[in-house]
C-alpha cells in the first residue's frame, strides 16, 4: 500500500519557494519564487537580493533613511524569472511567498506566467499591491492563496 501522507504539488513547490527564501540575506524580508510548468517541472527559482556583483556587503540593507535597499534589491519573482535563461514560460505558475509588487506583476505578465500562486498578502492595501492586483487580473492571469493544512515542513539531513 502506498503512502498516505505525502505533500501535494502545491505544497511541494511553495516550499522550494520557501526554501529558496532562505538564501536572501534581507535581515527584515525574506521572499522565494518558484516558476513550474504546466506539466509540473521546476524551471526557474529565485529570492530577493542585490544583482549579481552587487556586494551584499557593501549595499544598504535598510529600509529607512537616505540610503535603503529599495533602489538595488531584485525582487523573488523577478530573480525566478531571470534566473530561467531564456526559458520559455508561457503558461506556466509562480509560487511565491508574498504576493508580487507591481513591478514584479508586470514581469509575470510579460513573461507568459499564467497563474500567481502565494501565502501572504500582507500589503493588500498598498497602492503597488492594489495595481499589481488590477494589472494580473486585466491580462487574464490567475491568482491563487495557497489553502493547506501545512503549518510546517521539516527536511531531515540524517535520515536513516
Amino acid at each position: 500500500m502506498k503512502r498516505q501522507d505525502y505533500i501535494s504539488w502545491d505544497e511541494y513547490f511553495m516550499g522550494v519557494a520557501l526554501l529558496a527564501s532562505c538564501r536572501s540575506k534581507d535581515p527584515n524580508t525574506q521572499v522565494g519564487a518558484c516558476i513550474v510548468s504546466p506539466e509540473n517541472i521546476i524551471l526557474s527559482t529565485g529570492y530577493n537580493g542585490f544583482p549579481v556583483g552587487c556586494s551584499d556587503d557593501e549595499y544598504p540593507w535598510e529600509r529607512e533613511g537616505e540610503h535603503t535597499k529599495y533602489p538595488y534589491v531584485v525582487h523573488a519573482e523577478l530573480n525566478a524569472i531571470l534566473n530561467a535563461s531564456g526559458k520559455s514560460l508561457r503558461g506556466a505558475r509562480i509560487y511565491v511567498d508574498l504576493f508580487p509588487c507591481n513591478e514584479c506583476a508586470k514581469a509575470i505578465i510579460q513573461s507568459g506566467i499564467r497563474e500567481v500562486i502565494y501565502l501572504s498578502d500582507k500589503y493588500a492595501e498598498t497602492p503597488a499591491t492594489l495595481a499589481s492586483k488590477r494589472m494580473l487580473r486585466s491580462a487574464g492571469v490567475t491568482v491563487r492563496h495557497l489553502e493547506t493544512g501545512l503549518s510546517t515542513l521539516t527536511l531531515n539531513y540524517h535520515k536513516k
